[in-house]
């Protein structure tokens, strides 16, 4: 104890000598690092240290920190306290030894320490705070440290020690980061202790309604536990038939802009009280009172957002009733806020950011306190006169140019047939034969029919490879396109057309191209043209002769050649007659004398 007591006379930083006190007083085992017993030796006898030191200022009547400066003022310009608790965070920072221990001695010392002289303690914790933050000492003195400052919060009085509590306040919040549990009132419990005592029987001489008075003060009830108001009608209906009251008495009277000026509110911030003057001889005066009005606002506009706010359970929810006189009454506090001078609608702009604020931490307790905060990202060092240049690449982009850098390397890439190539229209219908097999079980949300792009890309290539198929889509749907040797023998007949049907149709199709042809020829072909050789253009044989009819009887009569043809085709299939249909025809267009032959009848 003597050696440490002599170390913190020493002038200098304390690394100087802080490790070989404490080699010289503990002889560890270890160079660098104690091990738990020669710990917890030190911390026996620096709280030993400690406490002499305390009781030698107490008996020569200096406060506890400034102990001892002014006798070594000239080497030194700090006091024993401070300077010791220098040296053991010196080491504890470099964990020469346990991390706990200065925040230990702290505890210490503030339970020592008399209120006046723990504003000076408290004012060397605010002082060391980002070294007693770090890492490697948060995690073994945390709840040392909540403890210790939960102490002191109960110590002071939150009438006349409003600023050193929120010192403590601020510190706590600086110091444990946002996500810390054991900072967030996670049940949301109120504090139901806090109650305001008011007059209950009316004193004499009064020239106020003492009705009203009693009124506006158990509105207090409620705003210090709002649970209450849920639990019944009755005390809803109590506490609405009051708040009515109020509000009608604010509204009665409305204050000037004079009245507001003449309270000035920056000069009224220093002398706050956390609880307000119940008497009843102030009831007027404070109505009066801009300040005063917009405490019990804003107190109002509180309850109804807790009222409101998500997460509950079914039986802590208002009713629709309830919900319909909530927004009214909101919607009257905040037009009351808005006419409360000075500067009401600014004010009630800041309440409103506030209280959304607040129901963000609301949401975030009720996802269970999430951890939100990032890690910093690393600064890269830059060399001084070095020059922070864009990157520039040939594309435009860094994706772009690597594609092209690529394509460059392989150029048969984008020719390659095995990566280009068009499907089989029997192998690209595989897929949907499948899904419309019931026995695969496949259900009809992930059937490949509602698929656009897949139907539309095989309708193209139905029409490309298998137009008779393509034009099975009209009658059956995108079902109908599918190849028919693809299908079961049971699919097959549902889309396969009869016989007769498709003859019937093949005519039915001839005649109506034939009409439309003669037409087109008469319209854009003079008589003059179709006798002379004039016109070169080779005209179907199918639109002459239809033409030959229409001149003999008026309409067009199918000759005995196309009757027996249609006689004869009864049985085959609707793709032969199609082929030879068409093989006629490029016959007809082909034979030049076949053509002169058919003109002959015209002219």
């Amino acid at each position: 104890m003597e050696v440490f007591r002599t170390a913190i006379l020493q002038p200098g930083p304390p690394e100087r000598f802080a490790l070989q006190t404490v080699q010289q007083v503990i002889q560890p085992q270890k160079q660098t690092k104690l091990v738990q017993d020669e710990n917890q030796l030190l911390e026996n006898i620096l709280r030993t240290l400690l406490q002499e030191l305390v009781s030698s200022a107490v008996q020569s009547g200096e406060q506890i920190m400034q102990y001892g400066q002014s006798i070594d003022a000239g080497e030194t310009a700090q006091g024993h306290i401070p300077r010791l608790l220098d040296v053991v965070l010196y080491l504890c920072e470099k964990e020469h030894v346990e991390g706990g221990m200065i925040f230990q001695l702290l505890e210490d010392l503030t339970e020592m320490s008399t209120m006046r002289n723990c504003k000076d303690v408290f004012g060397y914790i605010e002082s060391k705070q980002d070294i007693l933050g770090k890492p490697e000492l948060f995690a073994r003195g945390k709840l040392v440290m909540l403890r210790t400052c939960n102490q002191l919060l109960r110590r002071l009085s939150k009438a006349n020690d409003v600023v050193f509590c929120g010192r403590i306040l601020m510190f706590l919040a600086h110091f444990f980061p946002l996500s810390e549990r054991s900072a967030v009132n996670i049940k949301g419990v109120f504090n139901t202790s806090n109650e305001t005592k008011y007059e209950k029987d009316p004193p004499d001489g009064i020239s106020i309604d003492f009705n009203f008075y009693k009124t506006f003060w158990s509105l207090q009830e409620s705003f210090c536990n709002p649970p209450s108001l849920t639990l019944g009608p009755t005390k809803w209906k109590k506490f609405t038939s009051g708040l009515m009251v109020v509000l009608n008495t604010f509204e009665a009277q409305p204050l000037s802009d004079e009245e507001g000026d003449a309270n000035n509110l920056e000069e009224e911030a220093t002398n706050f009280s956390i609880k307000y003057l119940t008497s009843s001889k102030l009831m007027g005066l404070e109505l009066k009172d801009p300040s005063f009005r917009r405490h019990i606002l804003v107190q109002c506009l509180i309850l109804f957002d807790y009222l409101k706010a998500p997460g509950k359970s079914e039986k802590d929810l208002p009713s629709e009733s309830m919900k319909e006189e909530i927004k009214s009454c909101e919607e009257r506090v905040k037009k009351l806020l808005e006419m409360t001078p000075p500067k009401g609608k600014e004010f009630l702009n800041k309440i409103e950011h506030i209280l959304e604020r607040e129901r963000n931490w609301v949401w975030w307790k009720c996802d269970g306190c999430p951890p939100f905060e990032k890690q910093p990202m690393e600064k890269k060092v830059i060399q001084e006169g070095a020059k922070k240049r864009r990157p520039r690449w040939r594309m435009g982009n860094k994706e772009l140019s690597q594609l092209w850098k690529w394509a460059d390397q392989n150029p048969n890439a984008l020719t390659d047939p095995q990566r280009v190539r068009t499907p089989s229209i029997t192998e690209y219908w595989k897929p949907l034969v499948e899904d419309m097999d019931p026995a695969a079980g496949i259900e009809p949300e992930y059937h490949h029919k509602n698929n656009r792009v897949y139907c539309w890309k095989g309708l193209r290539f139905s029409a490309r490879q298998d137009l008779e198929g393509f034009s099975r889509f009209t009658e059956h749907g995108i079902e109908g396109v599918v190849p028919l040797e693809l299908l079961s023998p049971e699919e097959r007949s549902k889309y396969q057309a009869k016989p007769n049907d498709r003859s019937k149709r093949a005519k039915k199709e001839e005649s109506k191209g034939a009409a439309h042809q003669l037409e087109e020829s008469q319209n854009a072909t003079p008589a003059s043209e179709l006798d002379g050789e004039a016109s070169g253009t080779p005209m179907d044989t199918d639109t002459i002769a239809a033409a030959g009819n229409m001149s003999q009887g008026g309409s067009p009569i199918p000759d005995e050649h196309q009757k027996q043809s249609s006689d004869a085709d009864v049985g085959q299939e609707g793709g032969q007659l199609e082929a030879d249909a068409e093989v006629e025809v490029e016959a007809g267009m082909l034979d030049g004398e076949d053509a002169e032959a058919d003109l002959d009848p015209v002219g």
